[in-house]
């Protein structure tokens, strides 16, 4: 297939349908070993820990009945917290590899689907199909814009009308209540509609080799590319959604009986009625007053590895984009050196790094929201937890949604990287996706400690 400025054959877009296969089989063999094989034995060790918990709840609870000794009572009591310590720390380690595995099958079906799905429409494509010159419209002189976009539109406001139907659906399936599959239909529809719309726009793309890149002629953006631009807009409209995130978050801290204001001496408040995440996250932090929580440092260590994840891919998208934009680029010696020997292998990998550690955020943070759960901190939950809950999940969830949507978007350019390749002319395509990843980088730099560590 002519398209753009180089010729790309649509055997090249079968390479992304074998992408899909690999990926599948990634998800496959990690929902196999962990959330199947370690999480069955995490399990076993869940169950021997109630047991536990349960006959030392007896003893202690049958040693008050008969009037035992202080001493005896104090010691059983011991034991008996010790052992729910213990069923605790047990459910919450098979939470952990259960949850693991279920969410790499489930991102690495949506990975498949979306990378191979896109390859496969693209791929039956006719060579000469809807390319005229340059295949921007005839003009050999100007990239044009795409319908694409208008495409995508249409499937999200499809999967949006039909979102109610399918989480209601999803709920009934995963809790095993009898399903009407009919349900997902006009969501599905939309999901195949966004995918085959991002599909034409990767078809659009792949040729382009960084010519007759689109300026902006008029202020306040004159002489700055037009996709730079349009990004630009787009991320601070982004810092408007999270404003209202933070600025309920910050209400919820200030106004309400939360330990913090305690802490203050608001004279309103004489006790903790607000739990937040921070309280479930911190050791000990959740215990105030006798309320729920366990304050597990175990469900606060994913949030702390998920900084560290995401400051180190904003830096591999920089290694990344540096290396393409090297016009006399070496390689490196050593180690280094053997894995990236040319510099379509350098950027290709450096990606590949940036989507490995944004995927592990993704796992851990559903790894930390199945122990918070556990612990009780809900949405659903009345009285210390509810509102709080909802508050973080929201604004947790869709940071985390942002991450996922840069993901598959990244699963695109690791293609191109290994295809067409990126270099000193187009390396503006990881240039544009770098800003909006550094942005989501920086959202979570904010949120971390905010909602968790105060």
């Amino acid at each position: 297939m002519s398209g753009g400025e180089a010729h790309v054959e649509n055997s090249i877009w079968m390479r992304a349908v074998l992408m899909g296969g690999i990926f599948v089989a990634i998800g496959l063999l990690a929902f196999a070993t962990m959330g199947v094989g370690v999480a069955n034995m995490k399990h076993h060790d869940y169950e021997e820990a109630i047991h536990e918990y349960e006959d030392a709840k007896y003893a202690y609870e049958n040693a008050k009945a008969n009037n035992a000794s202080e001493a005896e009572i104090a010691s059983l009591k011991a034991a008996k917290d010790d052992a729910h310590h213990h069923e605790v720390e047990a459910h919450l380690s098979y939470l952990t590899w259960r949850t693991a595995g279920i969410t790499i099958l489930l991102m690495c079906m949506t990975y498949a689907s979306f990378i191979g799905l896109g390859g496969f429409l693209n791929s039956i494509f006719p060579d000469d199909h809807g390319h005229d010159n340059h295949g921007y419209g005839g003009d050999d002189h100007e990239h044009h814009g795409s319908g694409s976009p208008i495409v995508f539109s249409l499937g999200i406001m499809l999967f949006l009308m039909g979102f109610p139907s399918f989480q209601e659906t999803l709920g009934h399936m995963l809790s095993g209540v009898d399903a009407d599959l009919g349900g997902l239909g006009l969501s599905m529809l939309g999901l195949l509609i966004v995918t085959a719309g991002v599909a034409n726009w990767w078809r659009e793309d792949l040729p382009f080799i960084g010519n007759h890149e689109q300026i902006a002629t008029s202020d306040p953006f004159e002489g700055q590319h037009i996709r730079k631009a349009g990004l630009w807009v787009f991320i601070m409209s982004e810092v408007m959604v999270f404003a209202t995130f933070f600025s309920s978050y910050l209400r919820m801290r200030t106004e309400w009986c939360t330990q913090w204001q305690v802490n203050a001496g608001n004279e309103n408040c004489t006790a903790v009625d607000t739990l937040t995440a921070s309280d479930f996250l911190r050791p000990n932090g959740g215990m105030l007053d006798g309320l729920g929580g366990q304050g597990d440092f175990m469900t606060l260590l994913p949030g702390a590895i998920n900084t560290f994840a995401l400051i180190i891919s904003s830096y591999t998208i920089v290694l990344a984009l540096k290396t393409a934009k090297t016009k006399d680029w070496q390689a490196p010696e050593g180690m280094l050196g053997k894995l990236m020997p040319t510099k379509k292998a350098a950027v290709r990998n450096y990606l590949i790094a940036t989507f490995l550690l944004g995927s592990m955020f993704i796992v851990l943070k559903l790894v930390e929201w199945s122990h918070l759960v556990a612990e009780g901190f809900t949405i659903g939950a009345s009285g210390t937890t509810g509102q709080a809950a909802s508050i973080f999940y929201i604004a947790t969830g869709a940071h985390g949604l942002h991450v996922f949507i840069g993901l598959l978007v990244m699963l695109y350019l690791i293609f191109k990287a290994d295809t067409v390749g990126f270099d000193e002319k187009n390396g503006q395509g990881i240039e544009y996706f770098g800003l909006y990843w550094h942005f989501v980088d920086l959202a979570w730099v904010v949120i971390f400690p905010a909602f968790y560590l105060y």
